[in-house]
């Protein structure tokens, strides 16, 4: 094969920039990046041989979508990463034009890793393939090869494999497009990973009362939390609609029964999982504390060549933090693990602070680039509730249930960008602010914004302020750094 990728290719190409790469100031501190270029979707995220695994789409030659591999850290703790070597490599004739997303499973003692093999033709035509490789150690992988192929039907776009177990059967869930430029997730069972019988659509646009619903799905995810079974998707080609999928392409969940048997699903509407700039391609795993935890990818597609201001220093994106689900009271709610507790330090209780009138409430600035602040409301009688962080504000309506998230744009010069979404009462805030990003947490996690920020100013000035009475209680910590990848 021509221009055949090795890992020798991949590690010179990270000693090459590694030193630009660690000179940017937008670098995170606890948040997984790649070593250089690309990072995207994560995949195969797994607990194997008493450590979590987390994998990526990584392409380490350019800082743009391209040849992907598949990037690895390694943990014990969900906090503190280390880069593995490189998981996968596009040097197959199935997979010659990139490893795509997929998931992991631990069976016989084996790590099980399923992925999309991407083709591409002279004339750019795709052809696409659901591969596995298996693994003795969780670092070393054996490519077994193709083992679907595109029923009829599809088109090449048909990729993502997740993994899961149910009743005495294995199930894989697909994204996919139809001839038709219809999204769906398909489903497909096997007894023993090798061997899958294509059991057809589950769910998709035009499909069993859903409304046309975008031309492509992508990164399907499927578990039961509770009583309900949760079918993470993301759904391409929907239309804005008011304050909602206001993204390029949008991220979120069905609720509802899976019934294998008959092979239905009987969901409600769509929700979105993070109203933010920058969140796409979740993927979940259950852990041995019995916790399904999440990590999505910190970014979103962009129309044309990157404007990330990090591009220049030979990286773009990131991960999210590791997050813990819930579903509680009808909605599904998403917050920090527990372990993430272990960064915080430093402690600030600025106690029960009176905002009267639109007199401002000013916060000593903080010169830490990585922090956290929590904010509880004990009562609130007001228009509106405004934190401004640096550039960024926050801001809550109650007349309108209305909260709003503001940052200075950085793909438009000299323009603030806007995302919103309704709460019914605001009870708390939680903010994580890095170096270059900022995920804030609604109501214990029951509505999440996740940007990138990319700002000018040296120092964090923090600042509320209301119209009204409102009586709210404030603490801050100091985030320890711990990647120095």
């Amino acid at each position: 094969m021509k221009n055949r990728i090795t890992k020798d290719m991949v590690y010179k190409c990270v000693e090459k920039d590694q030193g630009l790469v660690a000179s940017d100031p937008h670098r995170l501190h606890y948040h997984i990046m790649p070593p250089v270029g690309l990072l995207n979707d994560p995949n195969g995220f797994v607990f194997f041989k008493g450590v979590y695994h987390i994998f990526y789409q990584w392409n380490p030659f350019a800082v743009e979508h391209g040849m992907k591999c598949w990037g690895h850290y390694i943990s014990e703790d969900l906090i503190h990463w280390r880069e593995a070597p490189v998981a996968l490599l596009p040097d197959k004739w199935y997979d010659k034009n990139g490893c795509y997303s997929g998931s992991a499973v631990v069976y016989q003692e084996q790590l099980y890793v399923f992925y999309t093999g991407n083709v591409k033709d002279d004339e750019d035509n795709r052809q696409s393939y659901q591969c596995l490789a298996i693994s003795e150690d969780g670092i070393h992988f054996e490519k077994k090869g193709p083992i679907i192929y595109v029923p009829d039907g599809y088109t090449a776009h048909f990729r993502d494999p997740k993994v899961f177990y149910r009743g005495d059967s294995w199930w894989m869930v697909l994204g996919a497009q139809t001839e038709a430029k219809k999204g769906e997730t398909v489903v497909y069972q096997s007894k023993d990973l090798t061997t899958w019988t294509f059991k057809g659509n589950l769910i998709g646009s035009g499909y069993k009362g859903l409304e046309n619903f975008g031309y492509m799905w992508e990164c399907p995810d499927m578990f039961r939390l509770r009583d309900k079974d949760i079918l993470l998707v993301c759904p391409q080609g929907i239309p804005a609609q008011g304050i909602s999928y206001q993204n390029i392409f949008q991220s979120g969940y069905f609720a509802g029964e899976f019934d294998n048997q008959s092979m239905s699903f009987h969901h409600e509407k769509f929700i979105e999982l993070d109203r933010g700039f920058d969140f796409y391609a979740p993927q979940t795993m259950q852990d041995p504390k019995g916790r399904r935890l999440l990590f999505g990818w910190m970014g979103n597609a962009e129309e044309g060549p990157t404007k990330h201001p990090t591009a220049k220093y030979k990286w773009v994106h990131a991960l999210t933090v590791p997050r813990q689900l819930e579903w509680k009271n009808g909605k599904l709610l998403q917050y920090p693990v527990e372990e993430f507790k272990q960064l915080l330090e430093n402690e600030v209780d600025f106690g029960e602070i009176h905002l009267d009138d639109e007199l401002p409430f000013p916060l000593p600035n903080i010169n830490e680039t990585a922090f956290a602040m929590y904010l509880s409301v004990e009562s609130i009688g007001a228009n509106y509730l405004e934190m401004q962080i640096g550039e960024s504000h926050l801001i809550y309506n109650p007349a309108i249930n209305l909260f709003t998230f503001k940052r200075r744009s950085f793909t438009k010069p000299h323009s603030v960008e806007s995302r919103h979404c309704t709460v019914d009462f605001l009870h708390d805030i939680l903010i994580l602010k890095d170096t270059s990003s900022m995920e804030i947490f609604l109501n214990q996690g029951e509505e999440v914004f996740t940007s990138r920020i990319f700002e000018e100013q040296e120092t964090n000035k923090i600042r509320l302020q209301a119209n009204g009475k409102i009586k709210v209680n404030v603490k801050k910590w100091n985030v320890r750094r711990v990647t120095e990848y």
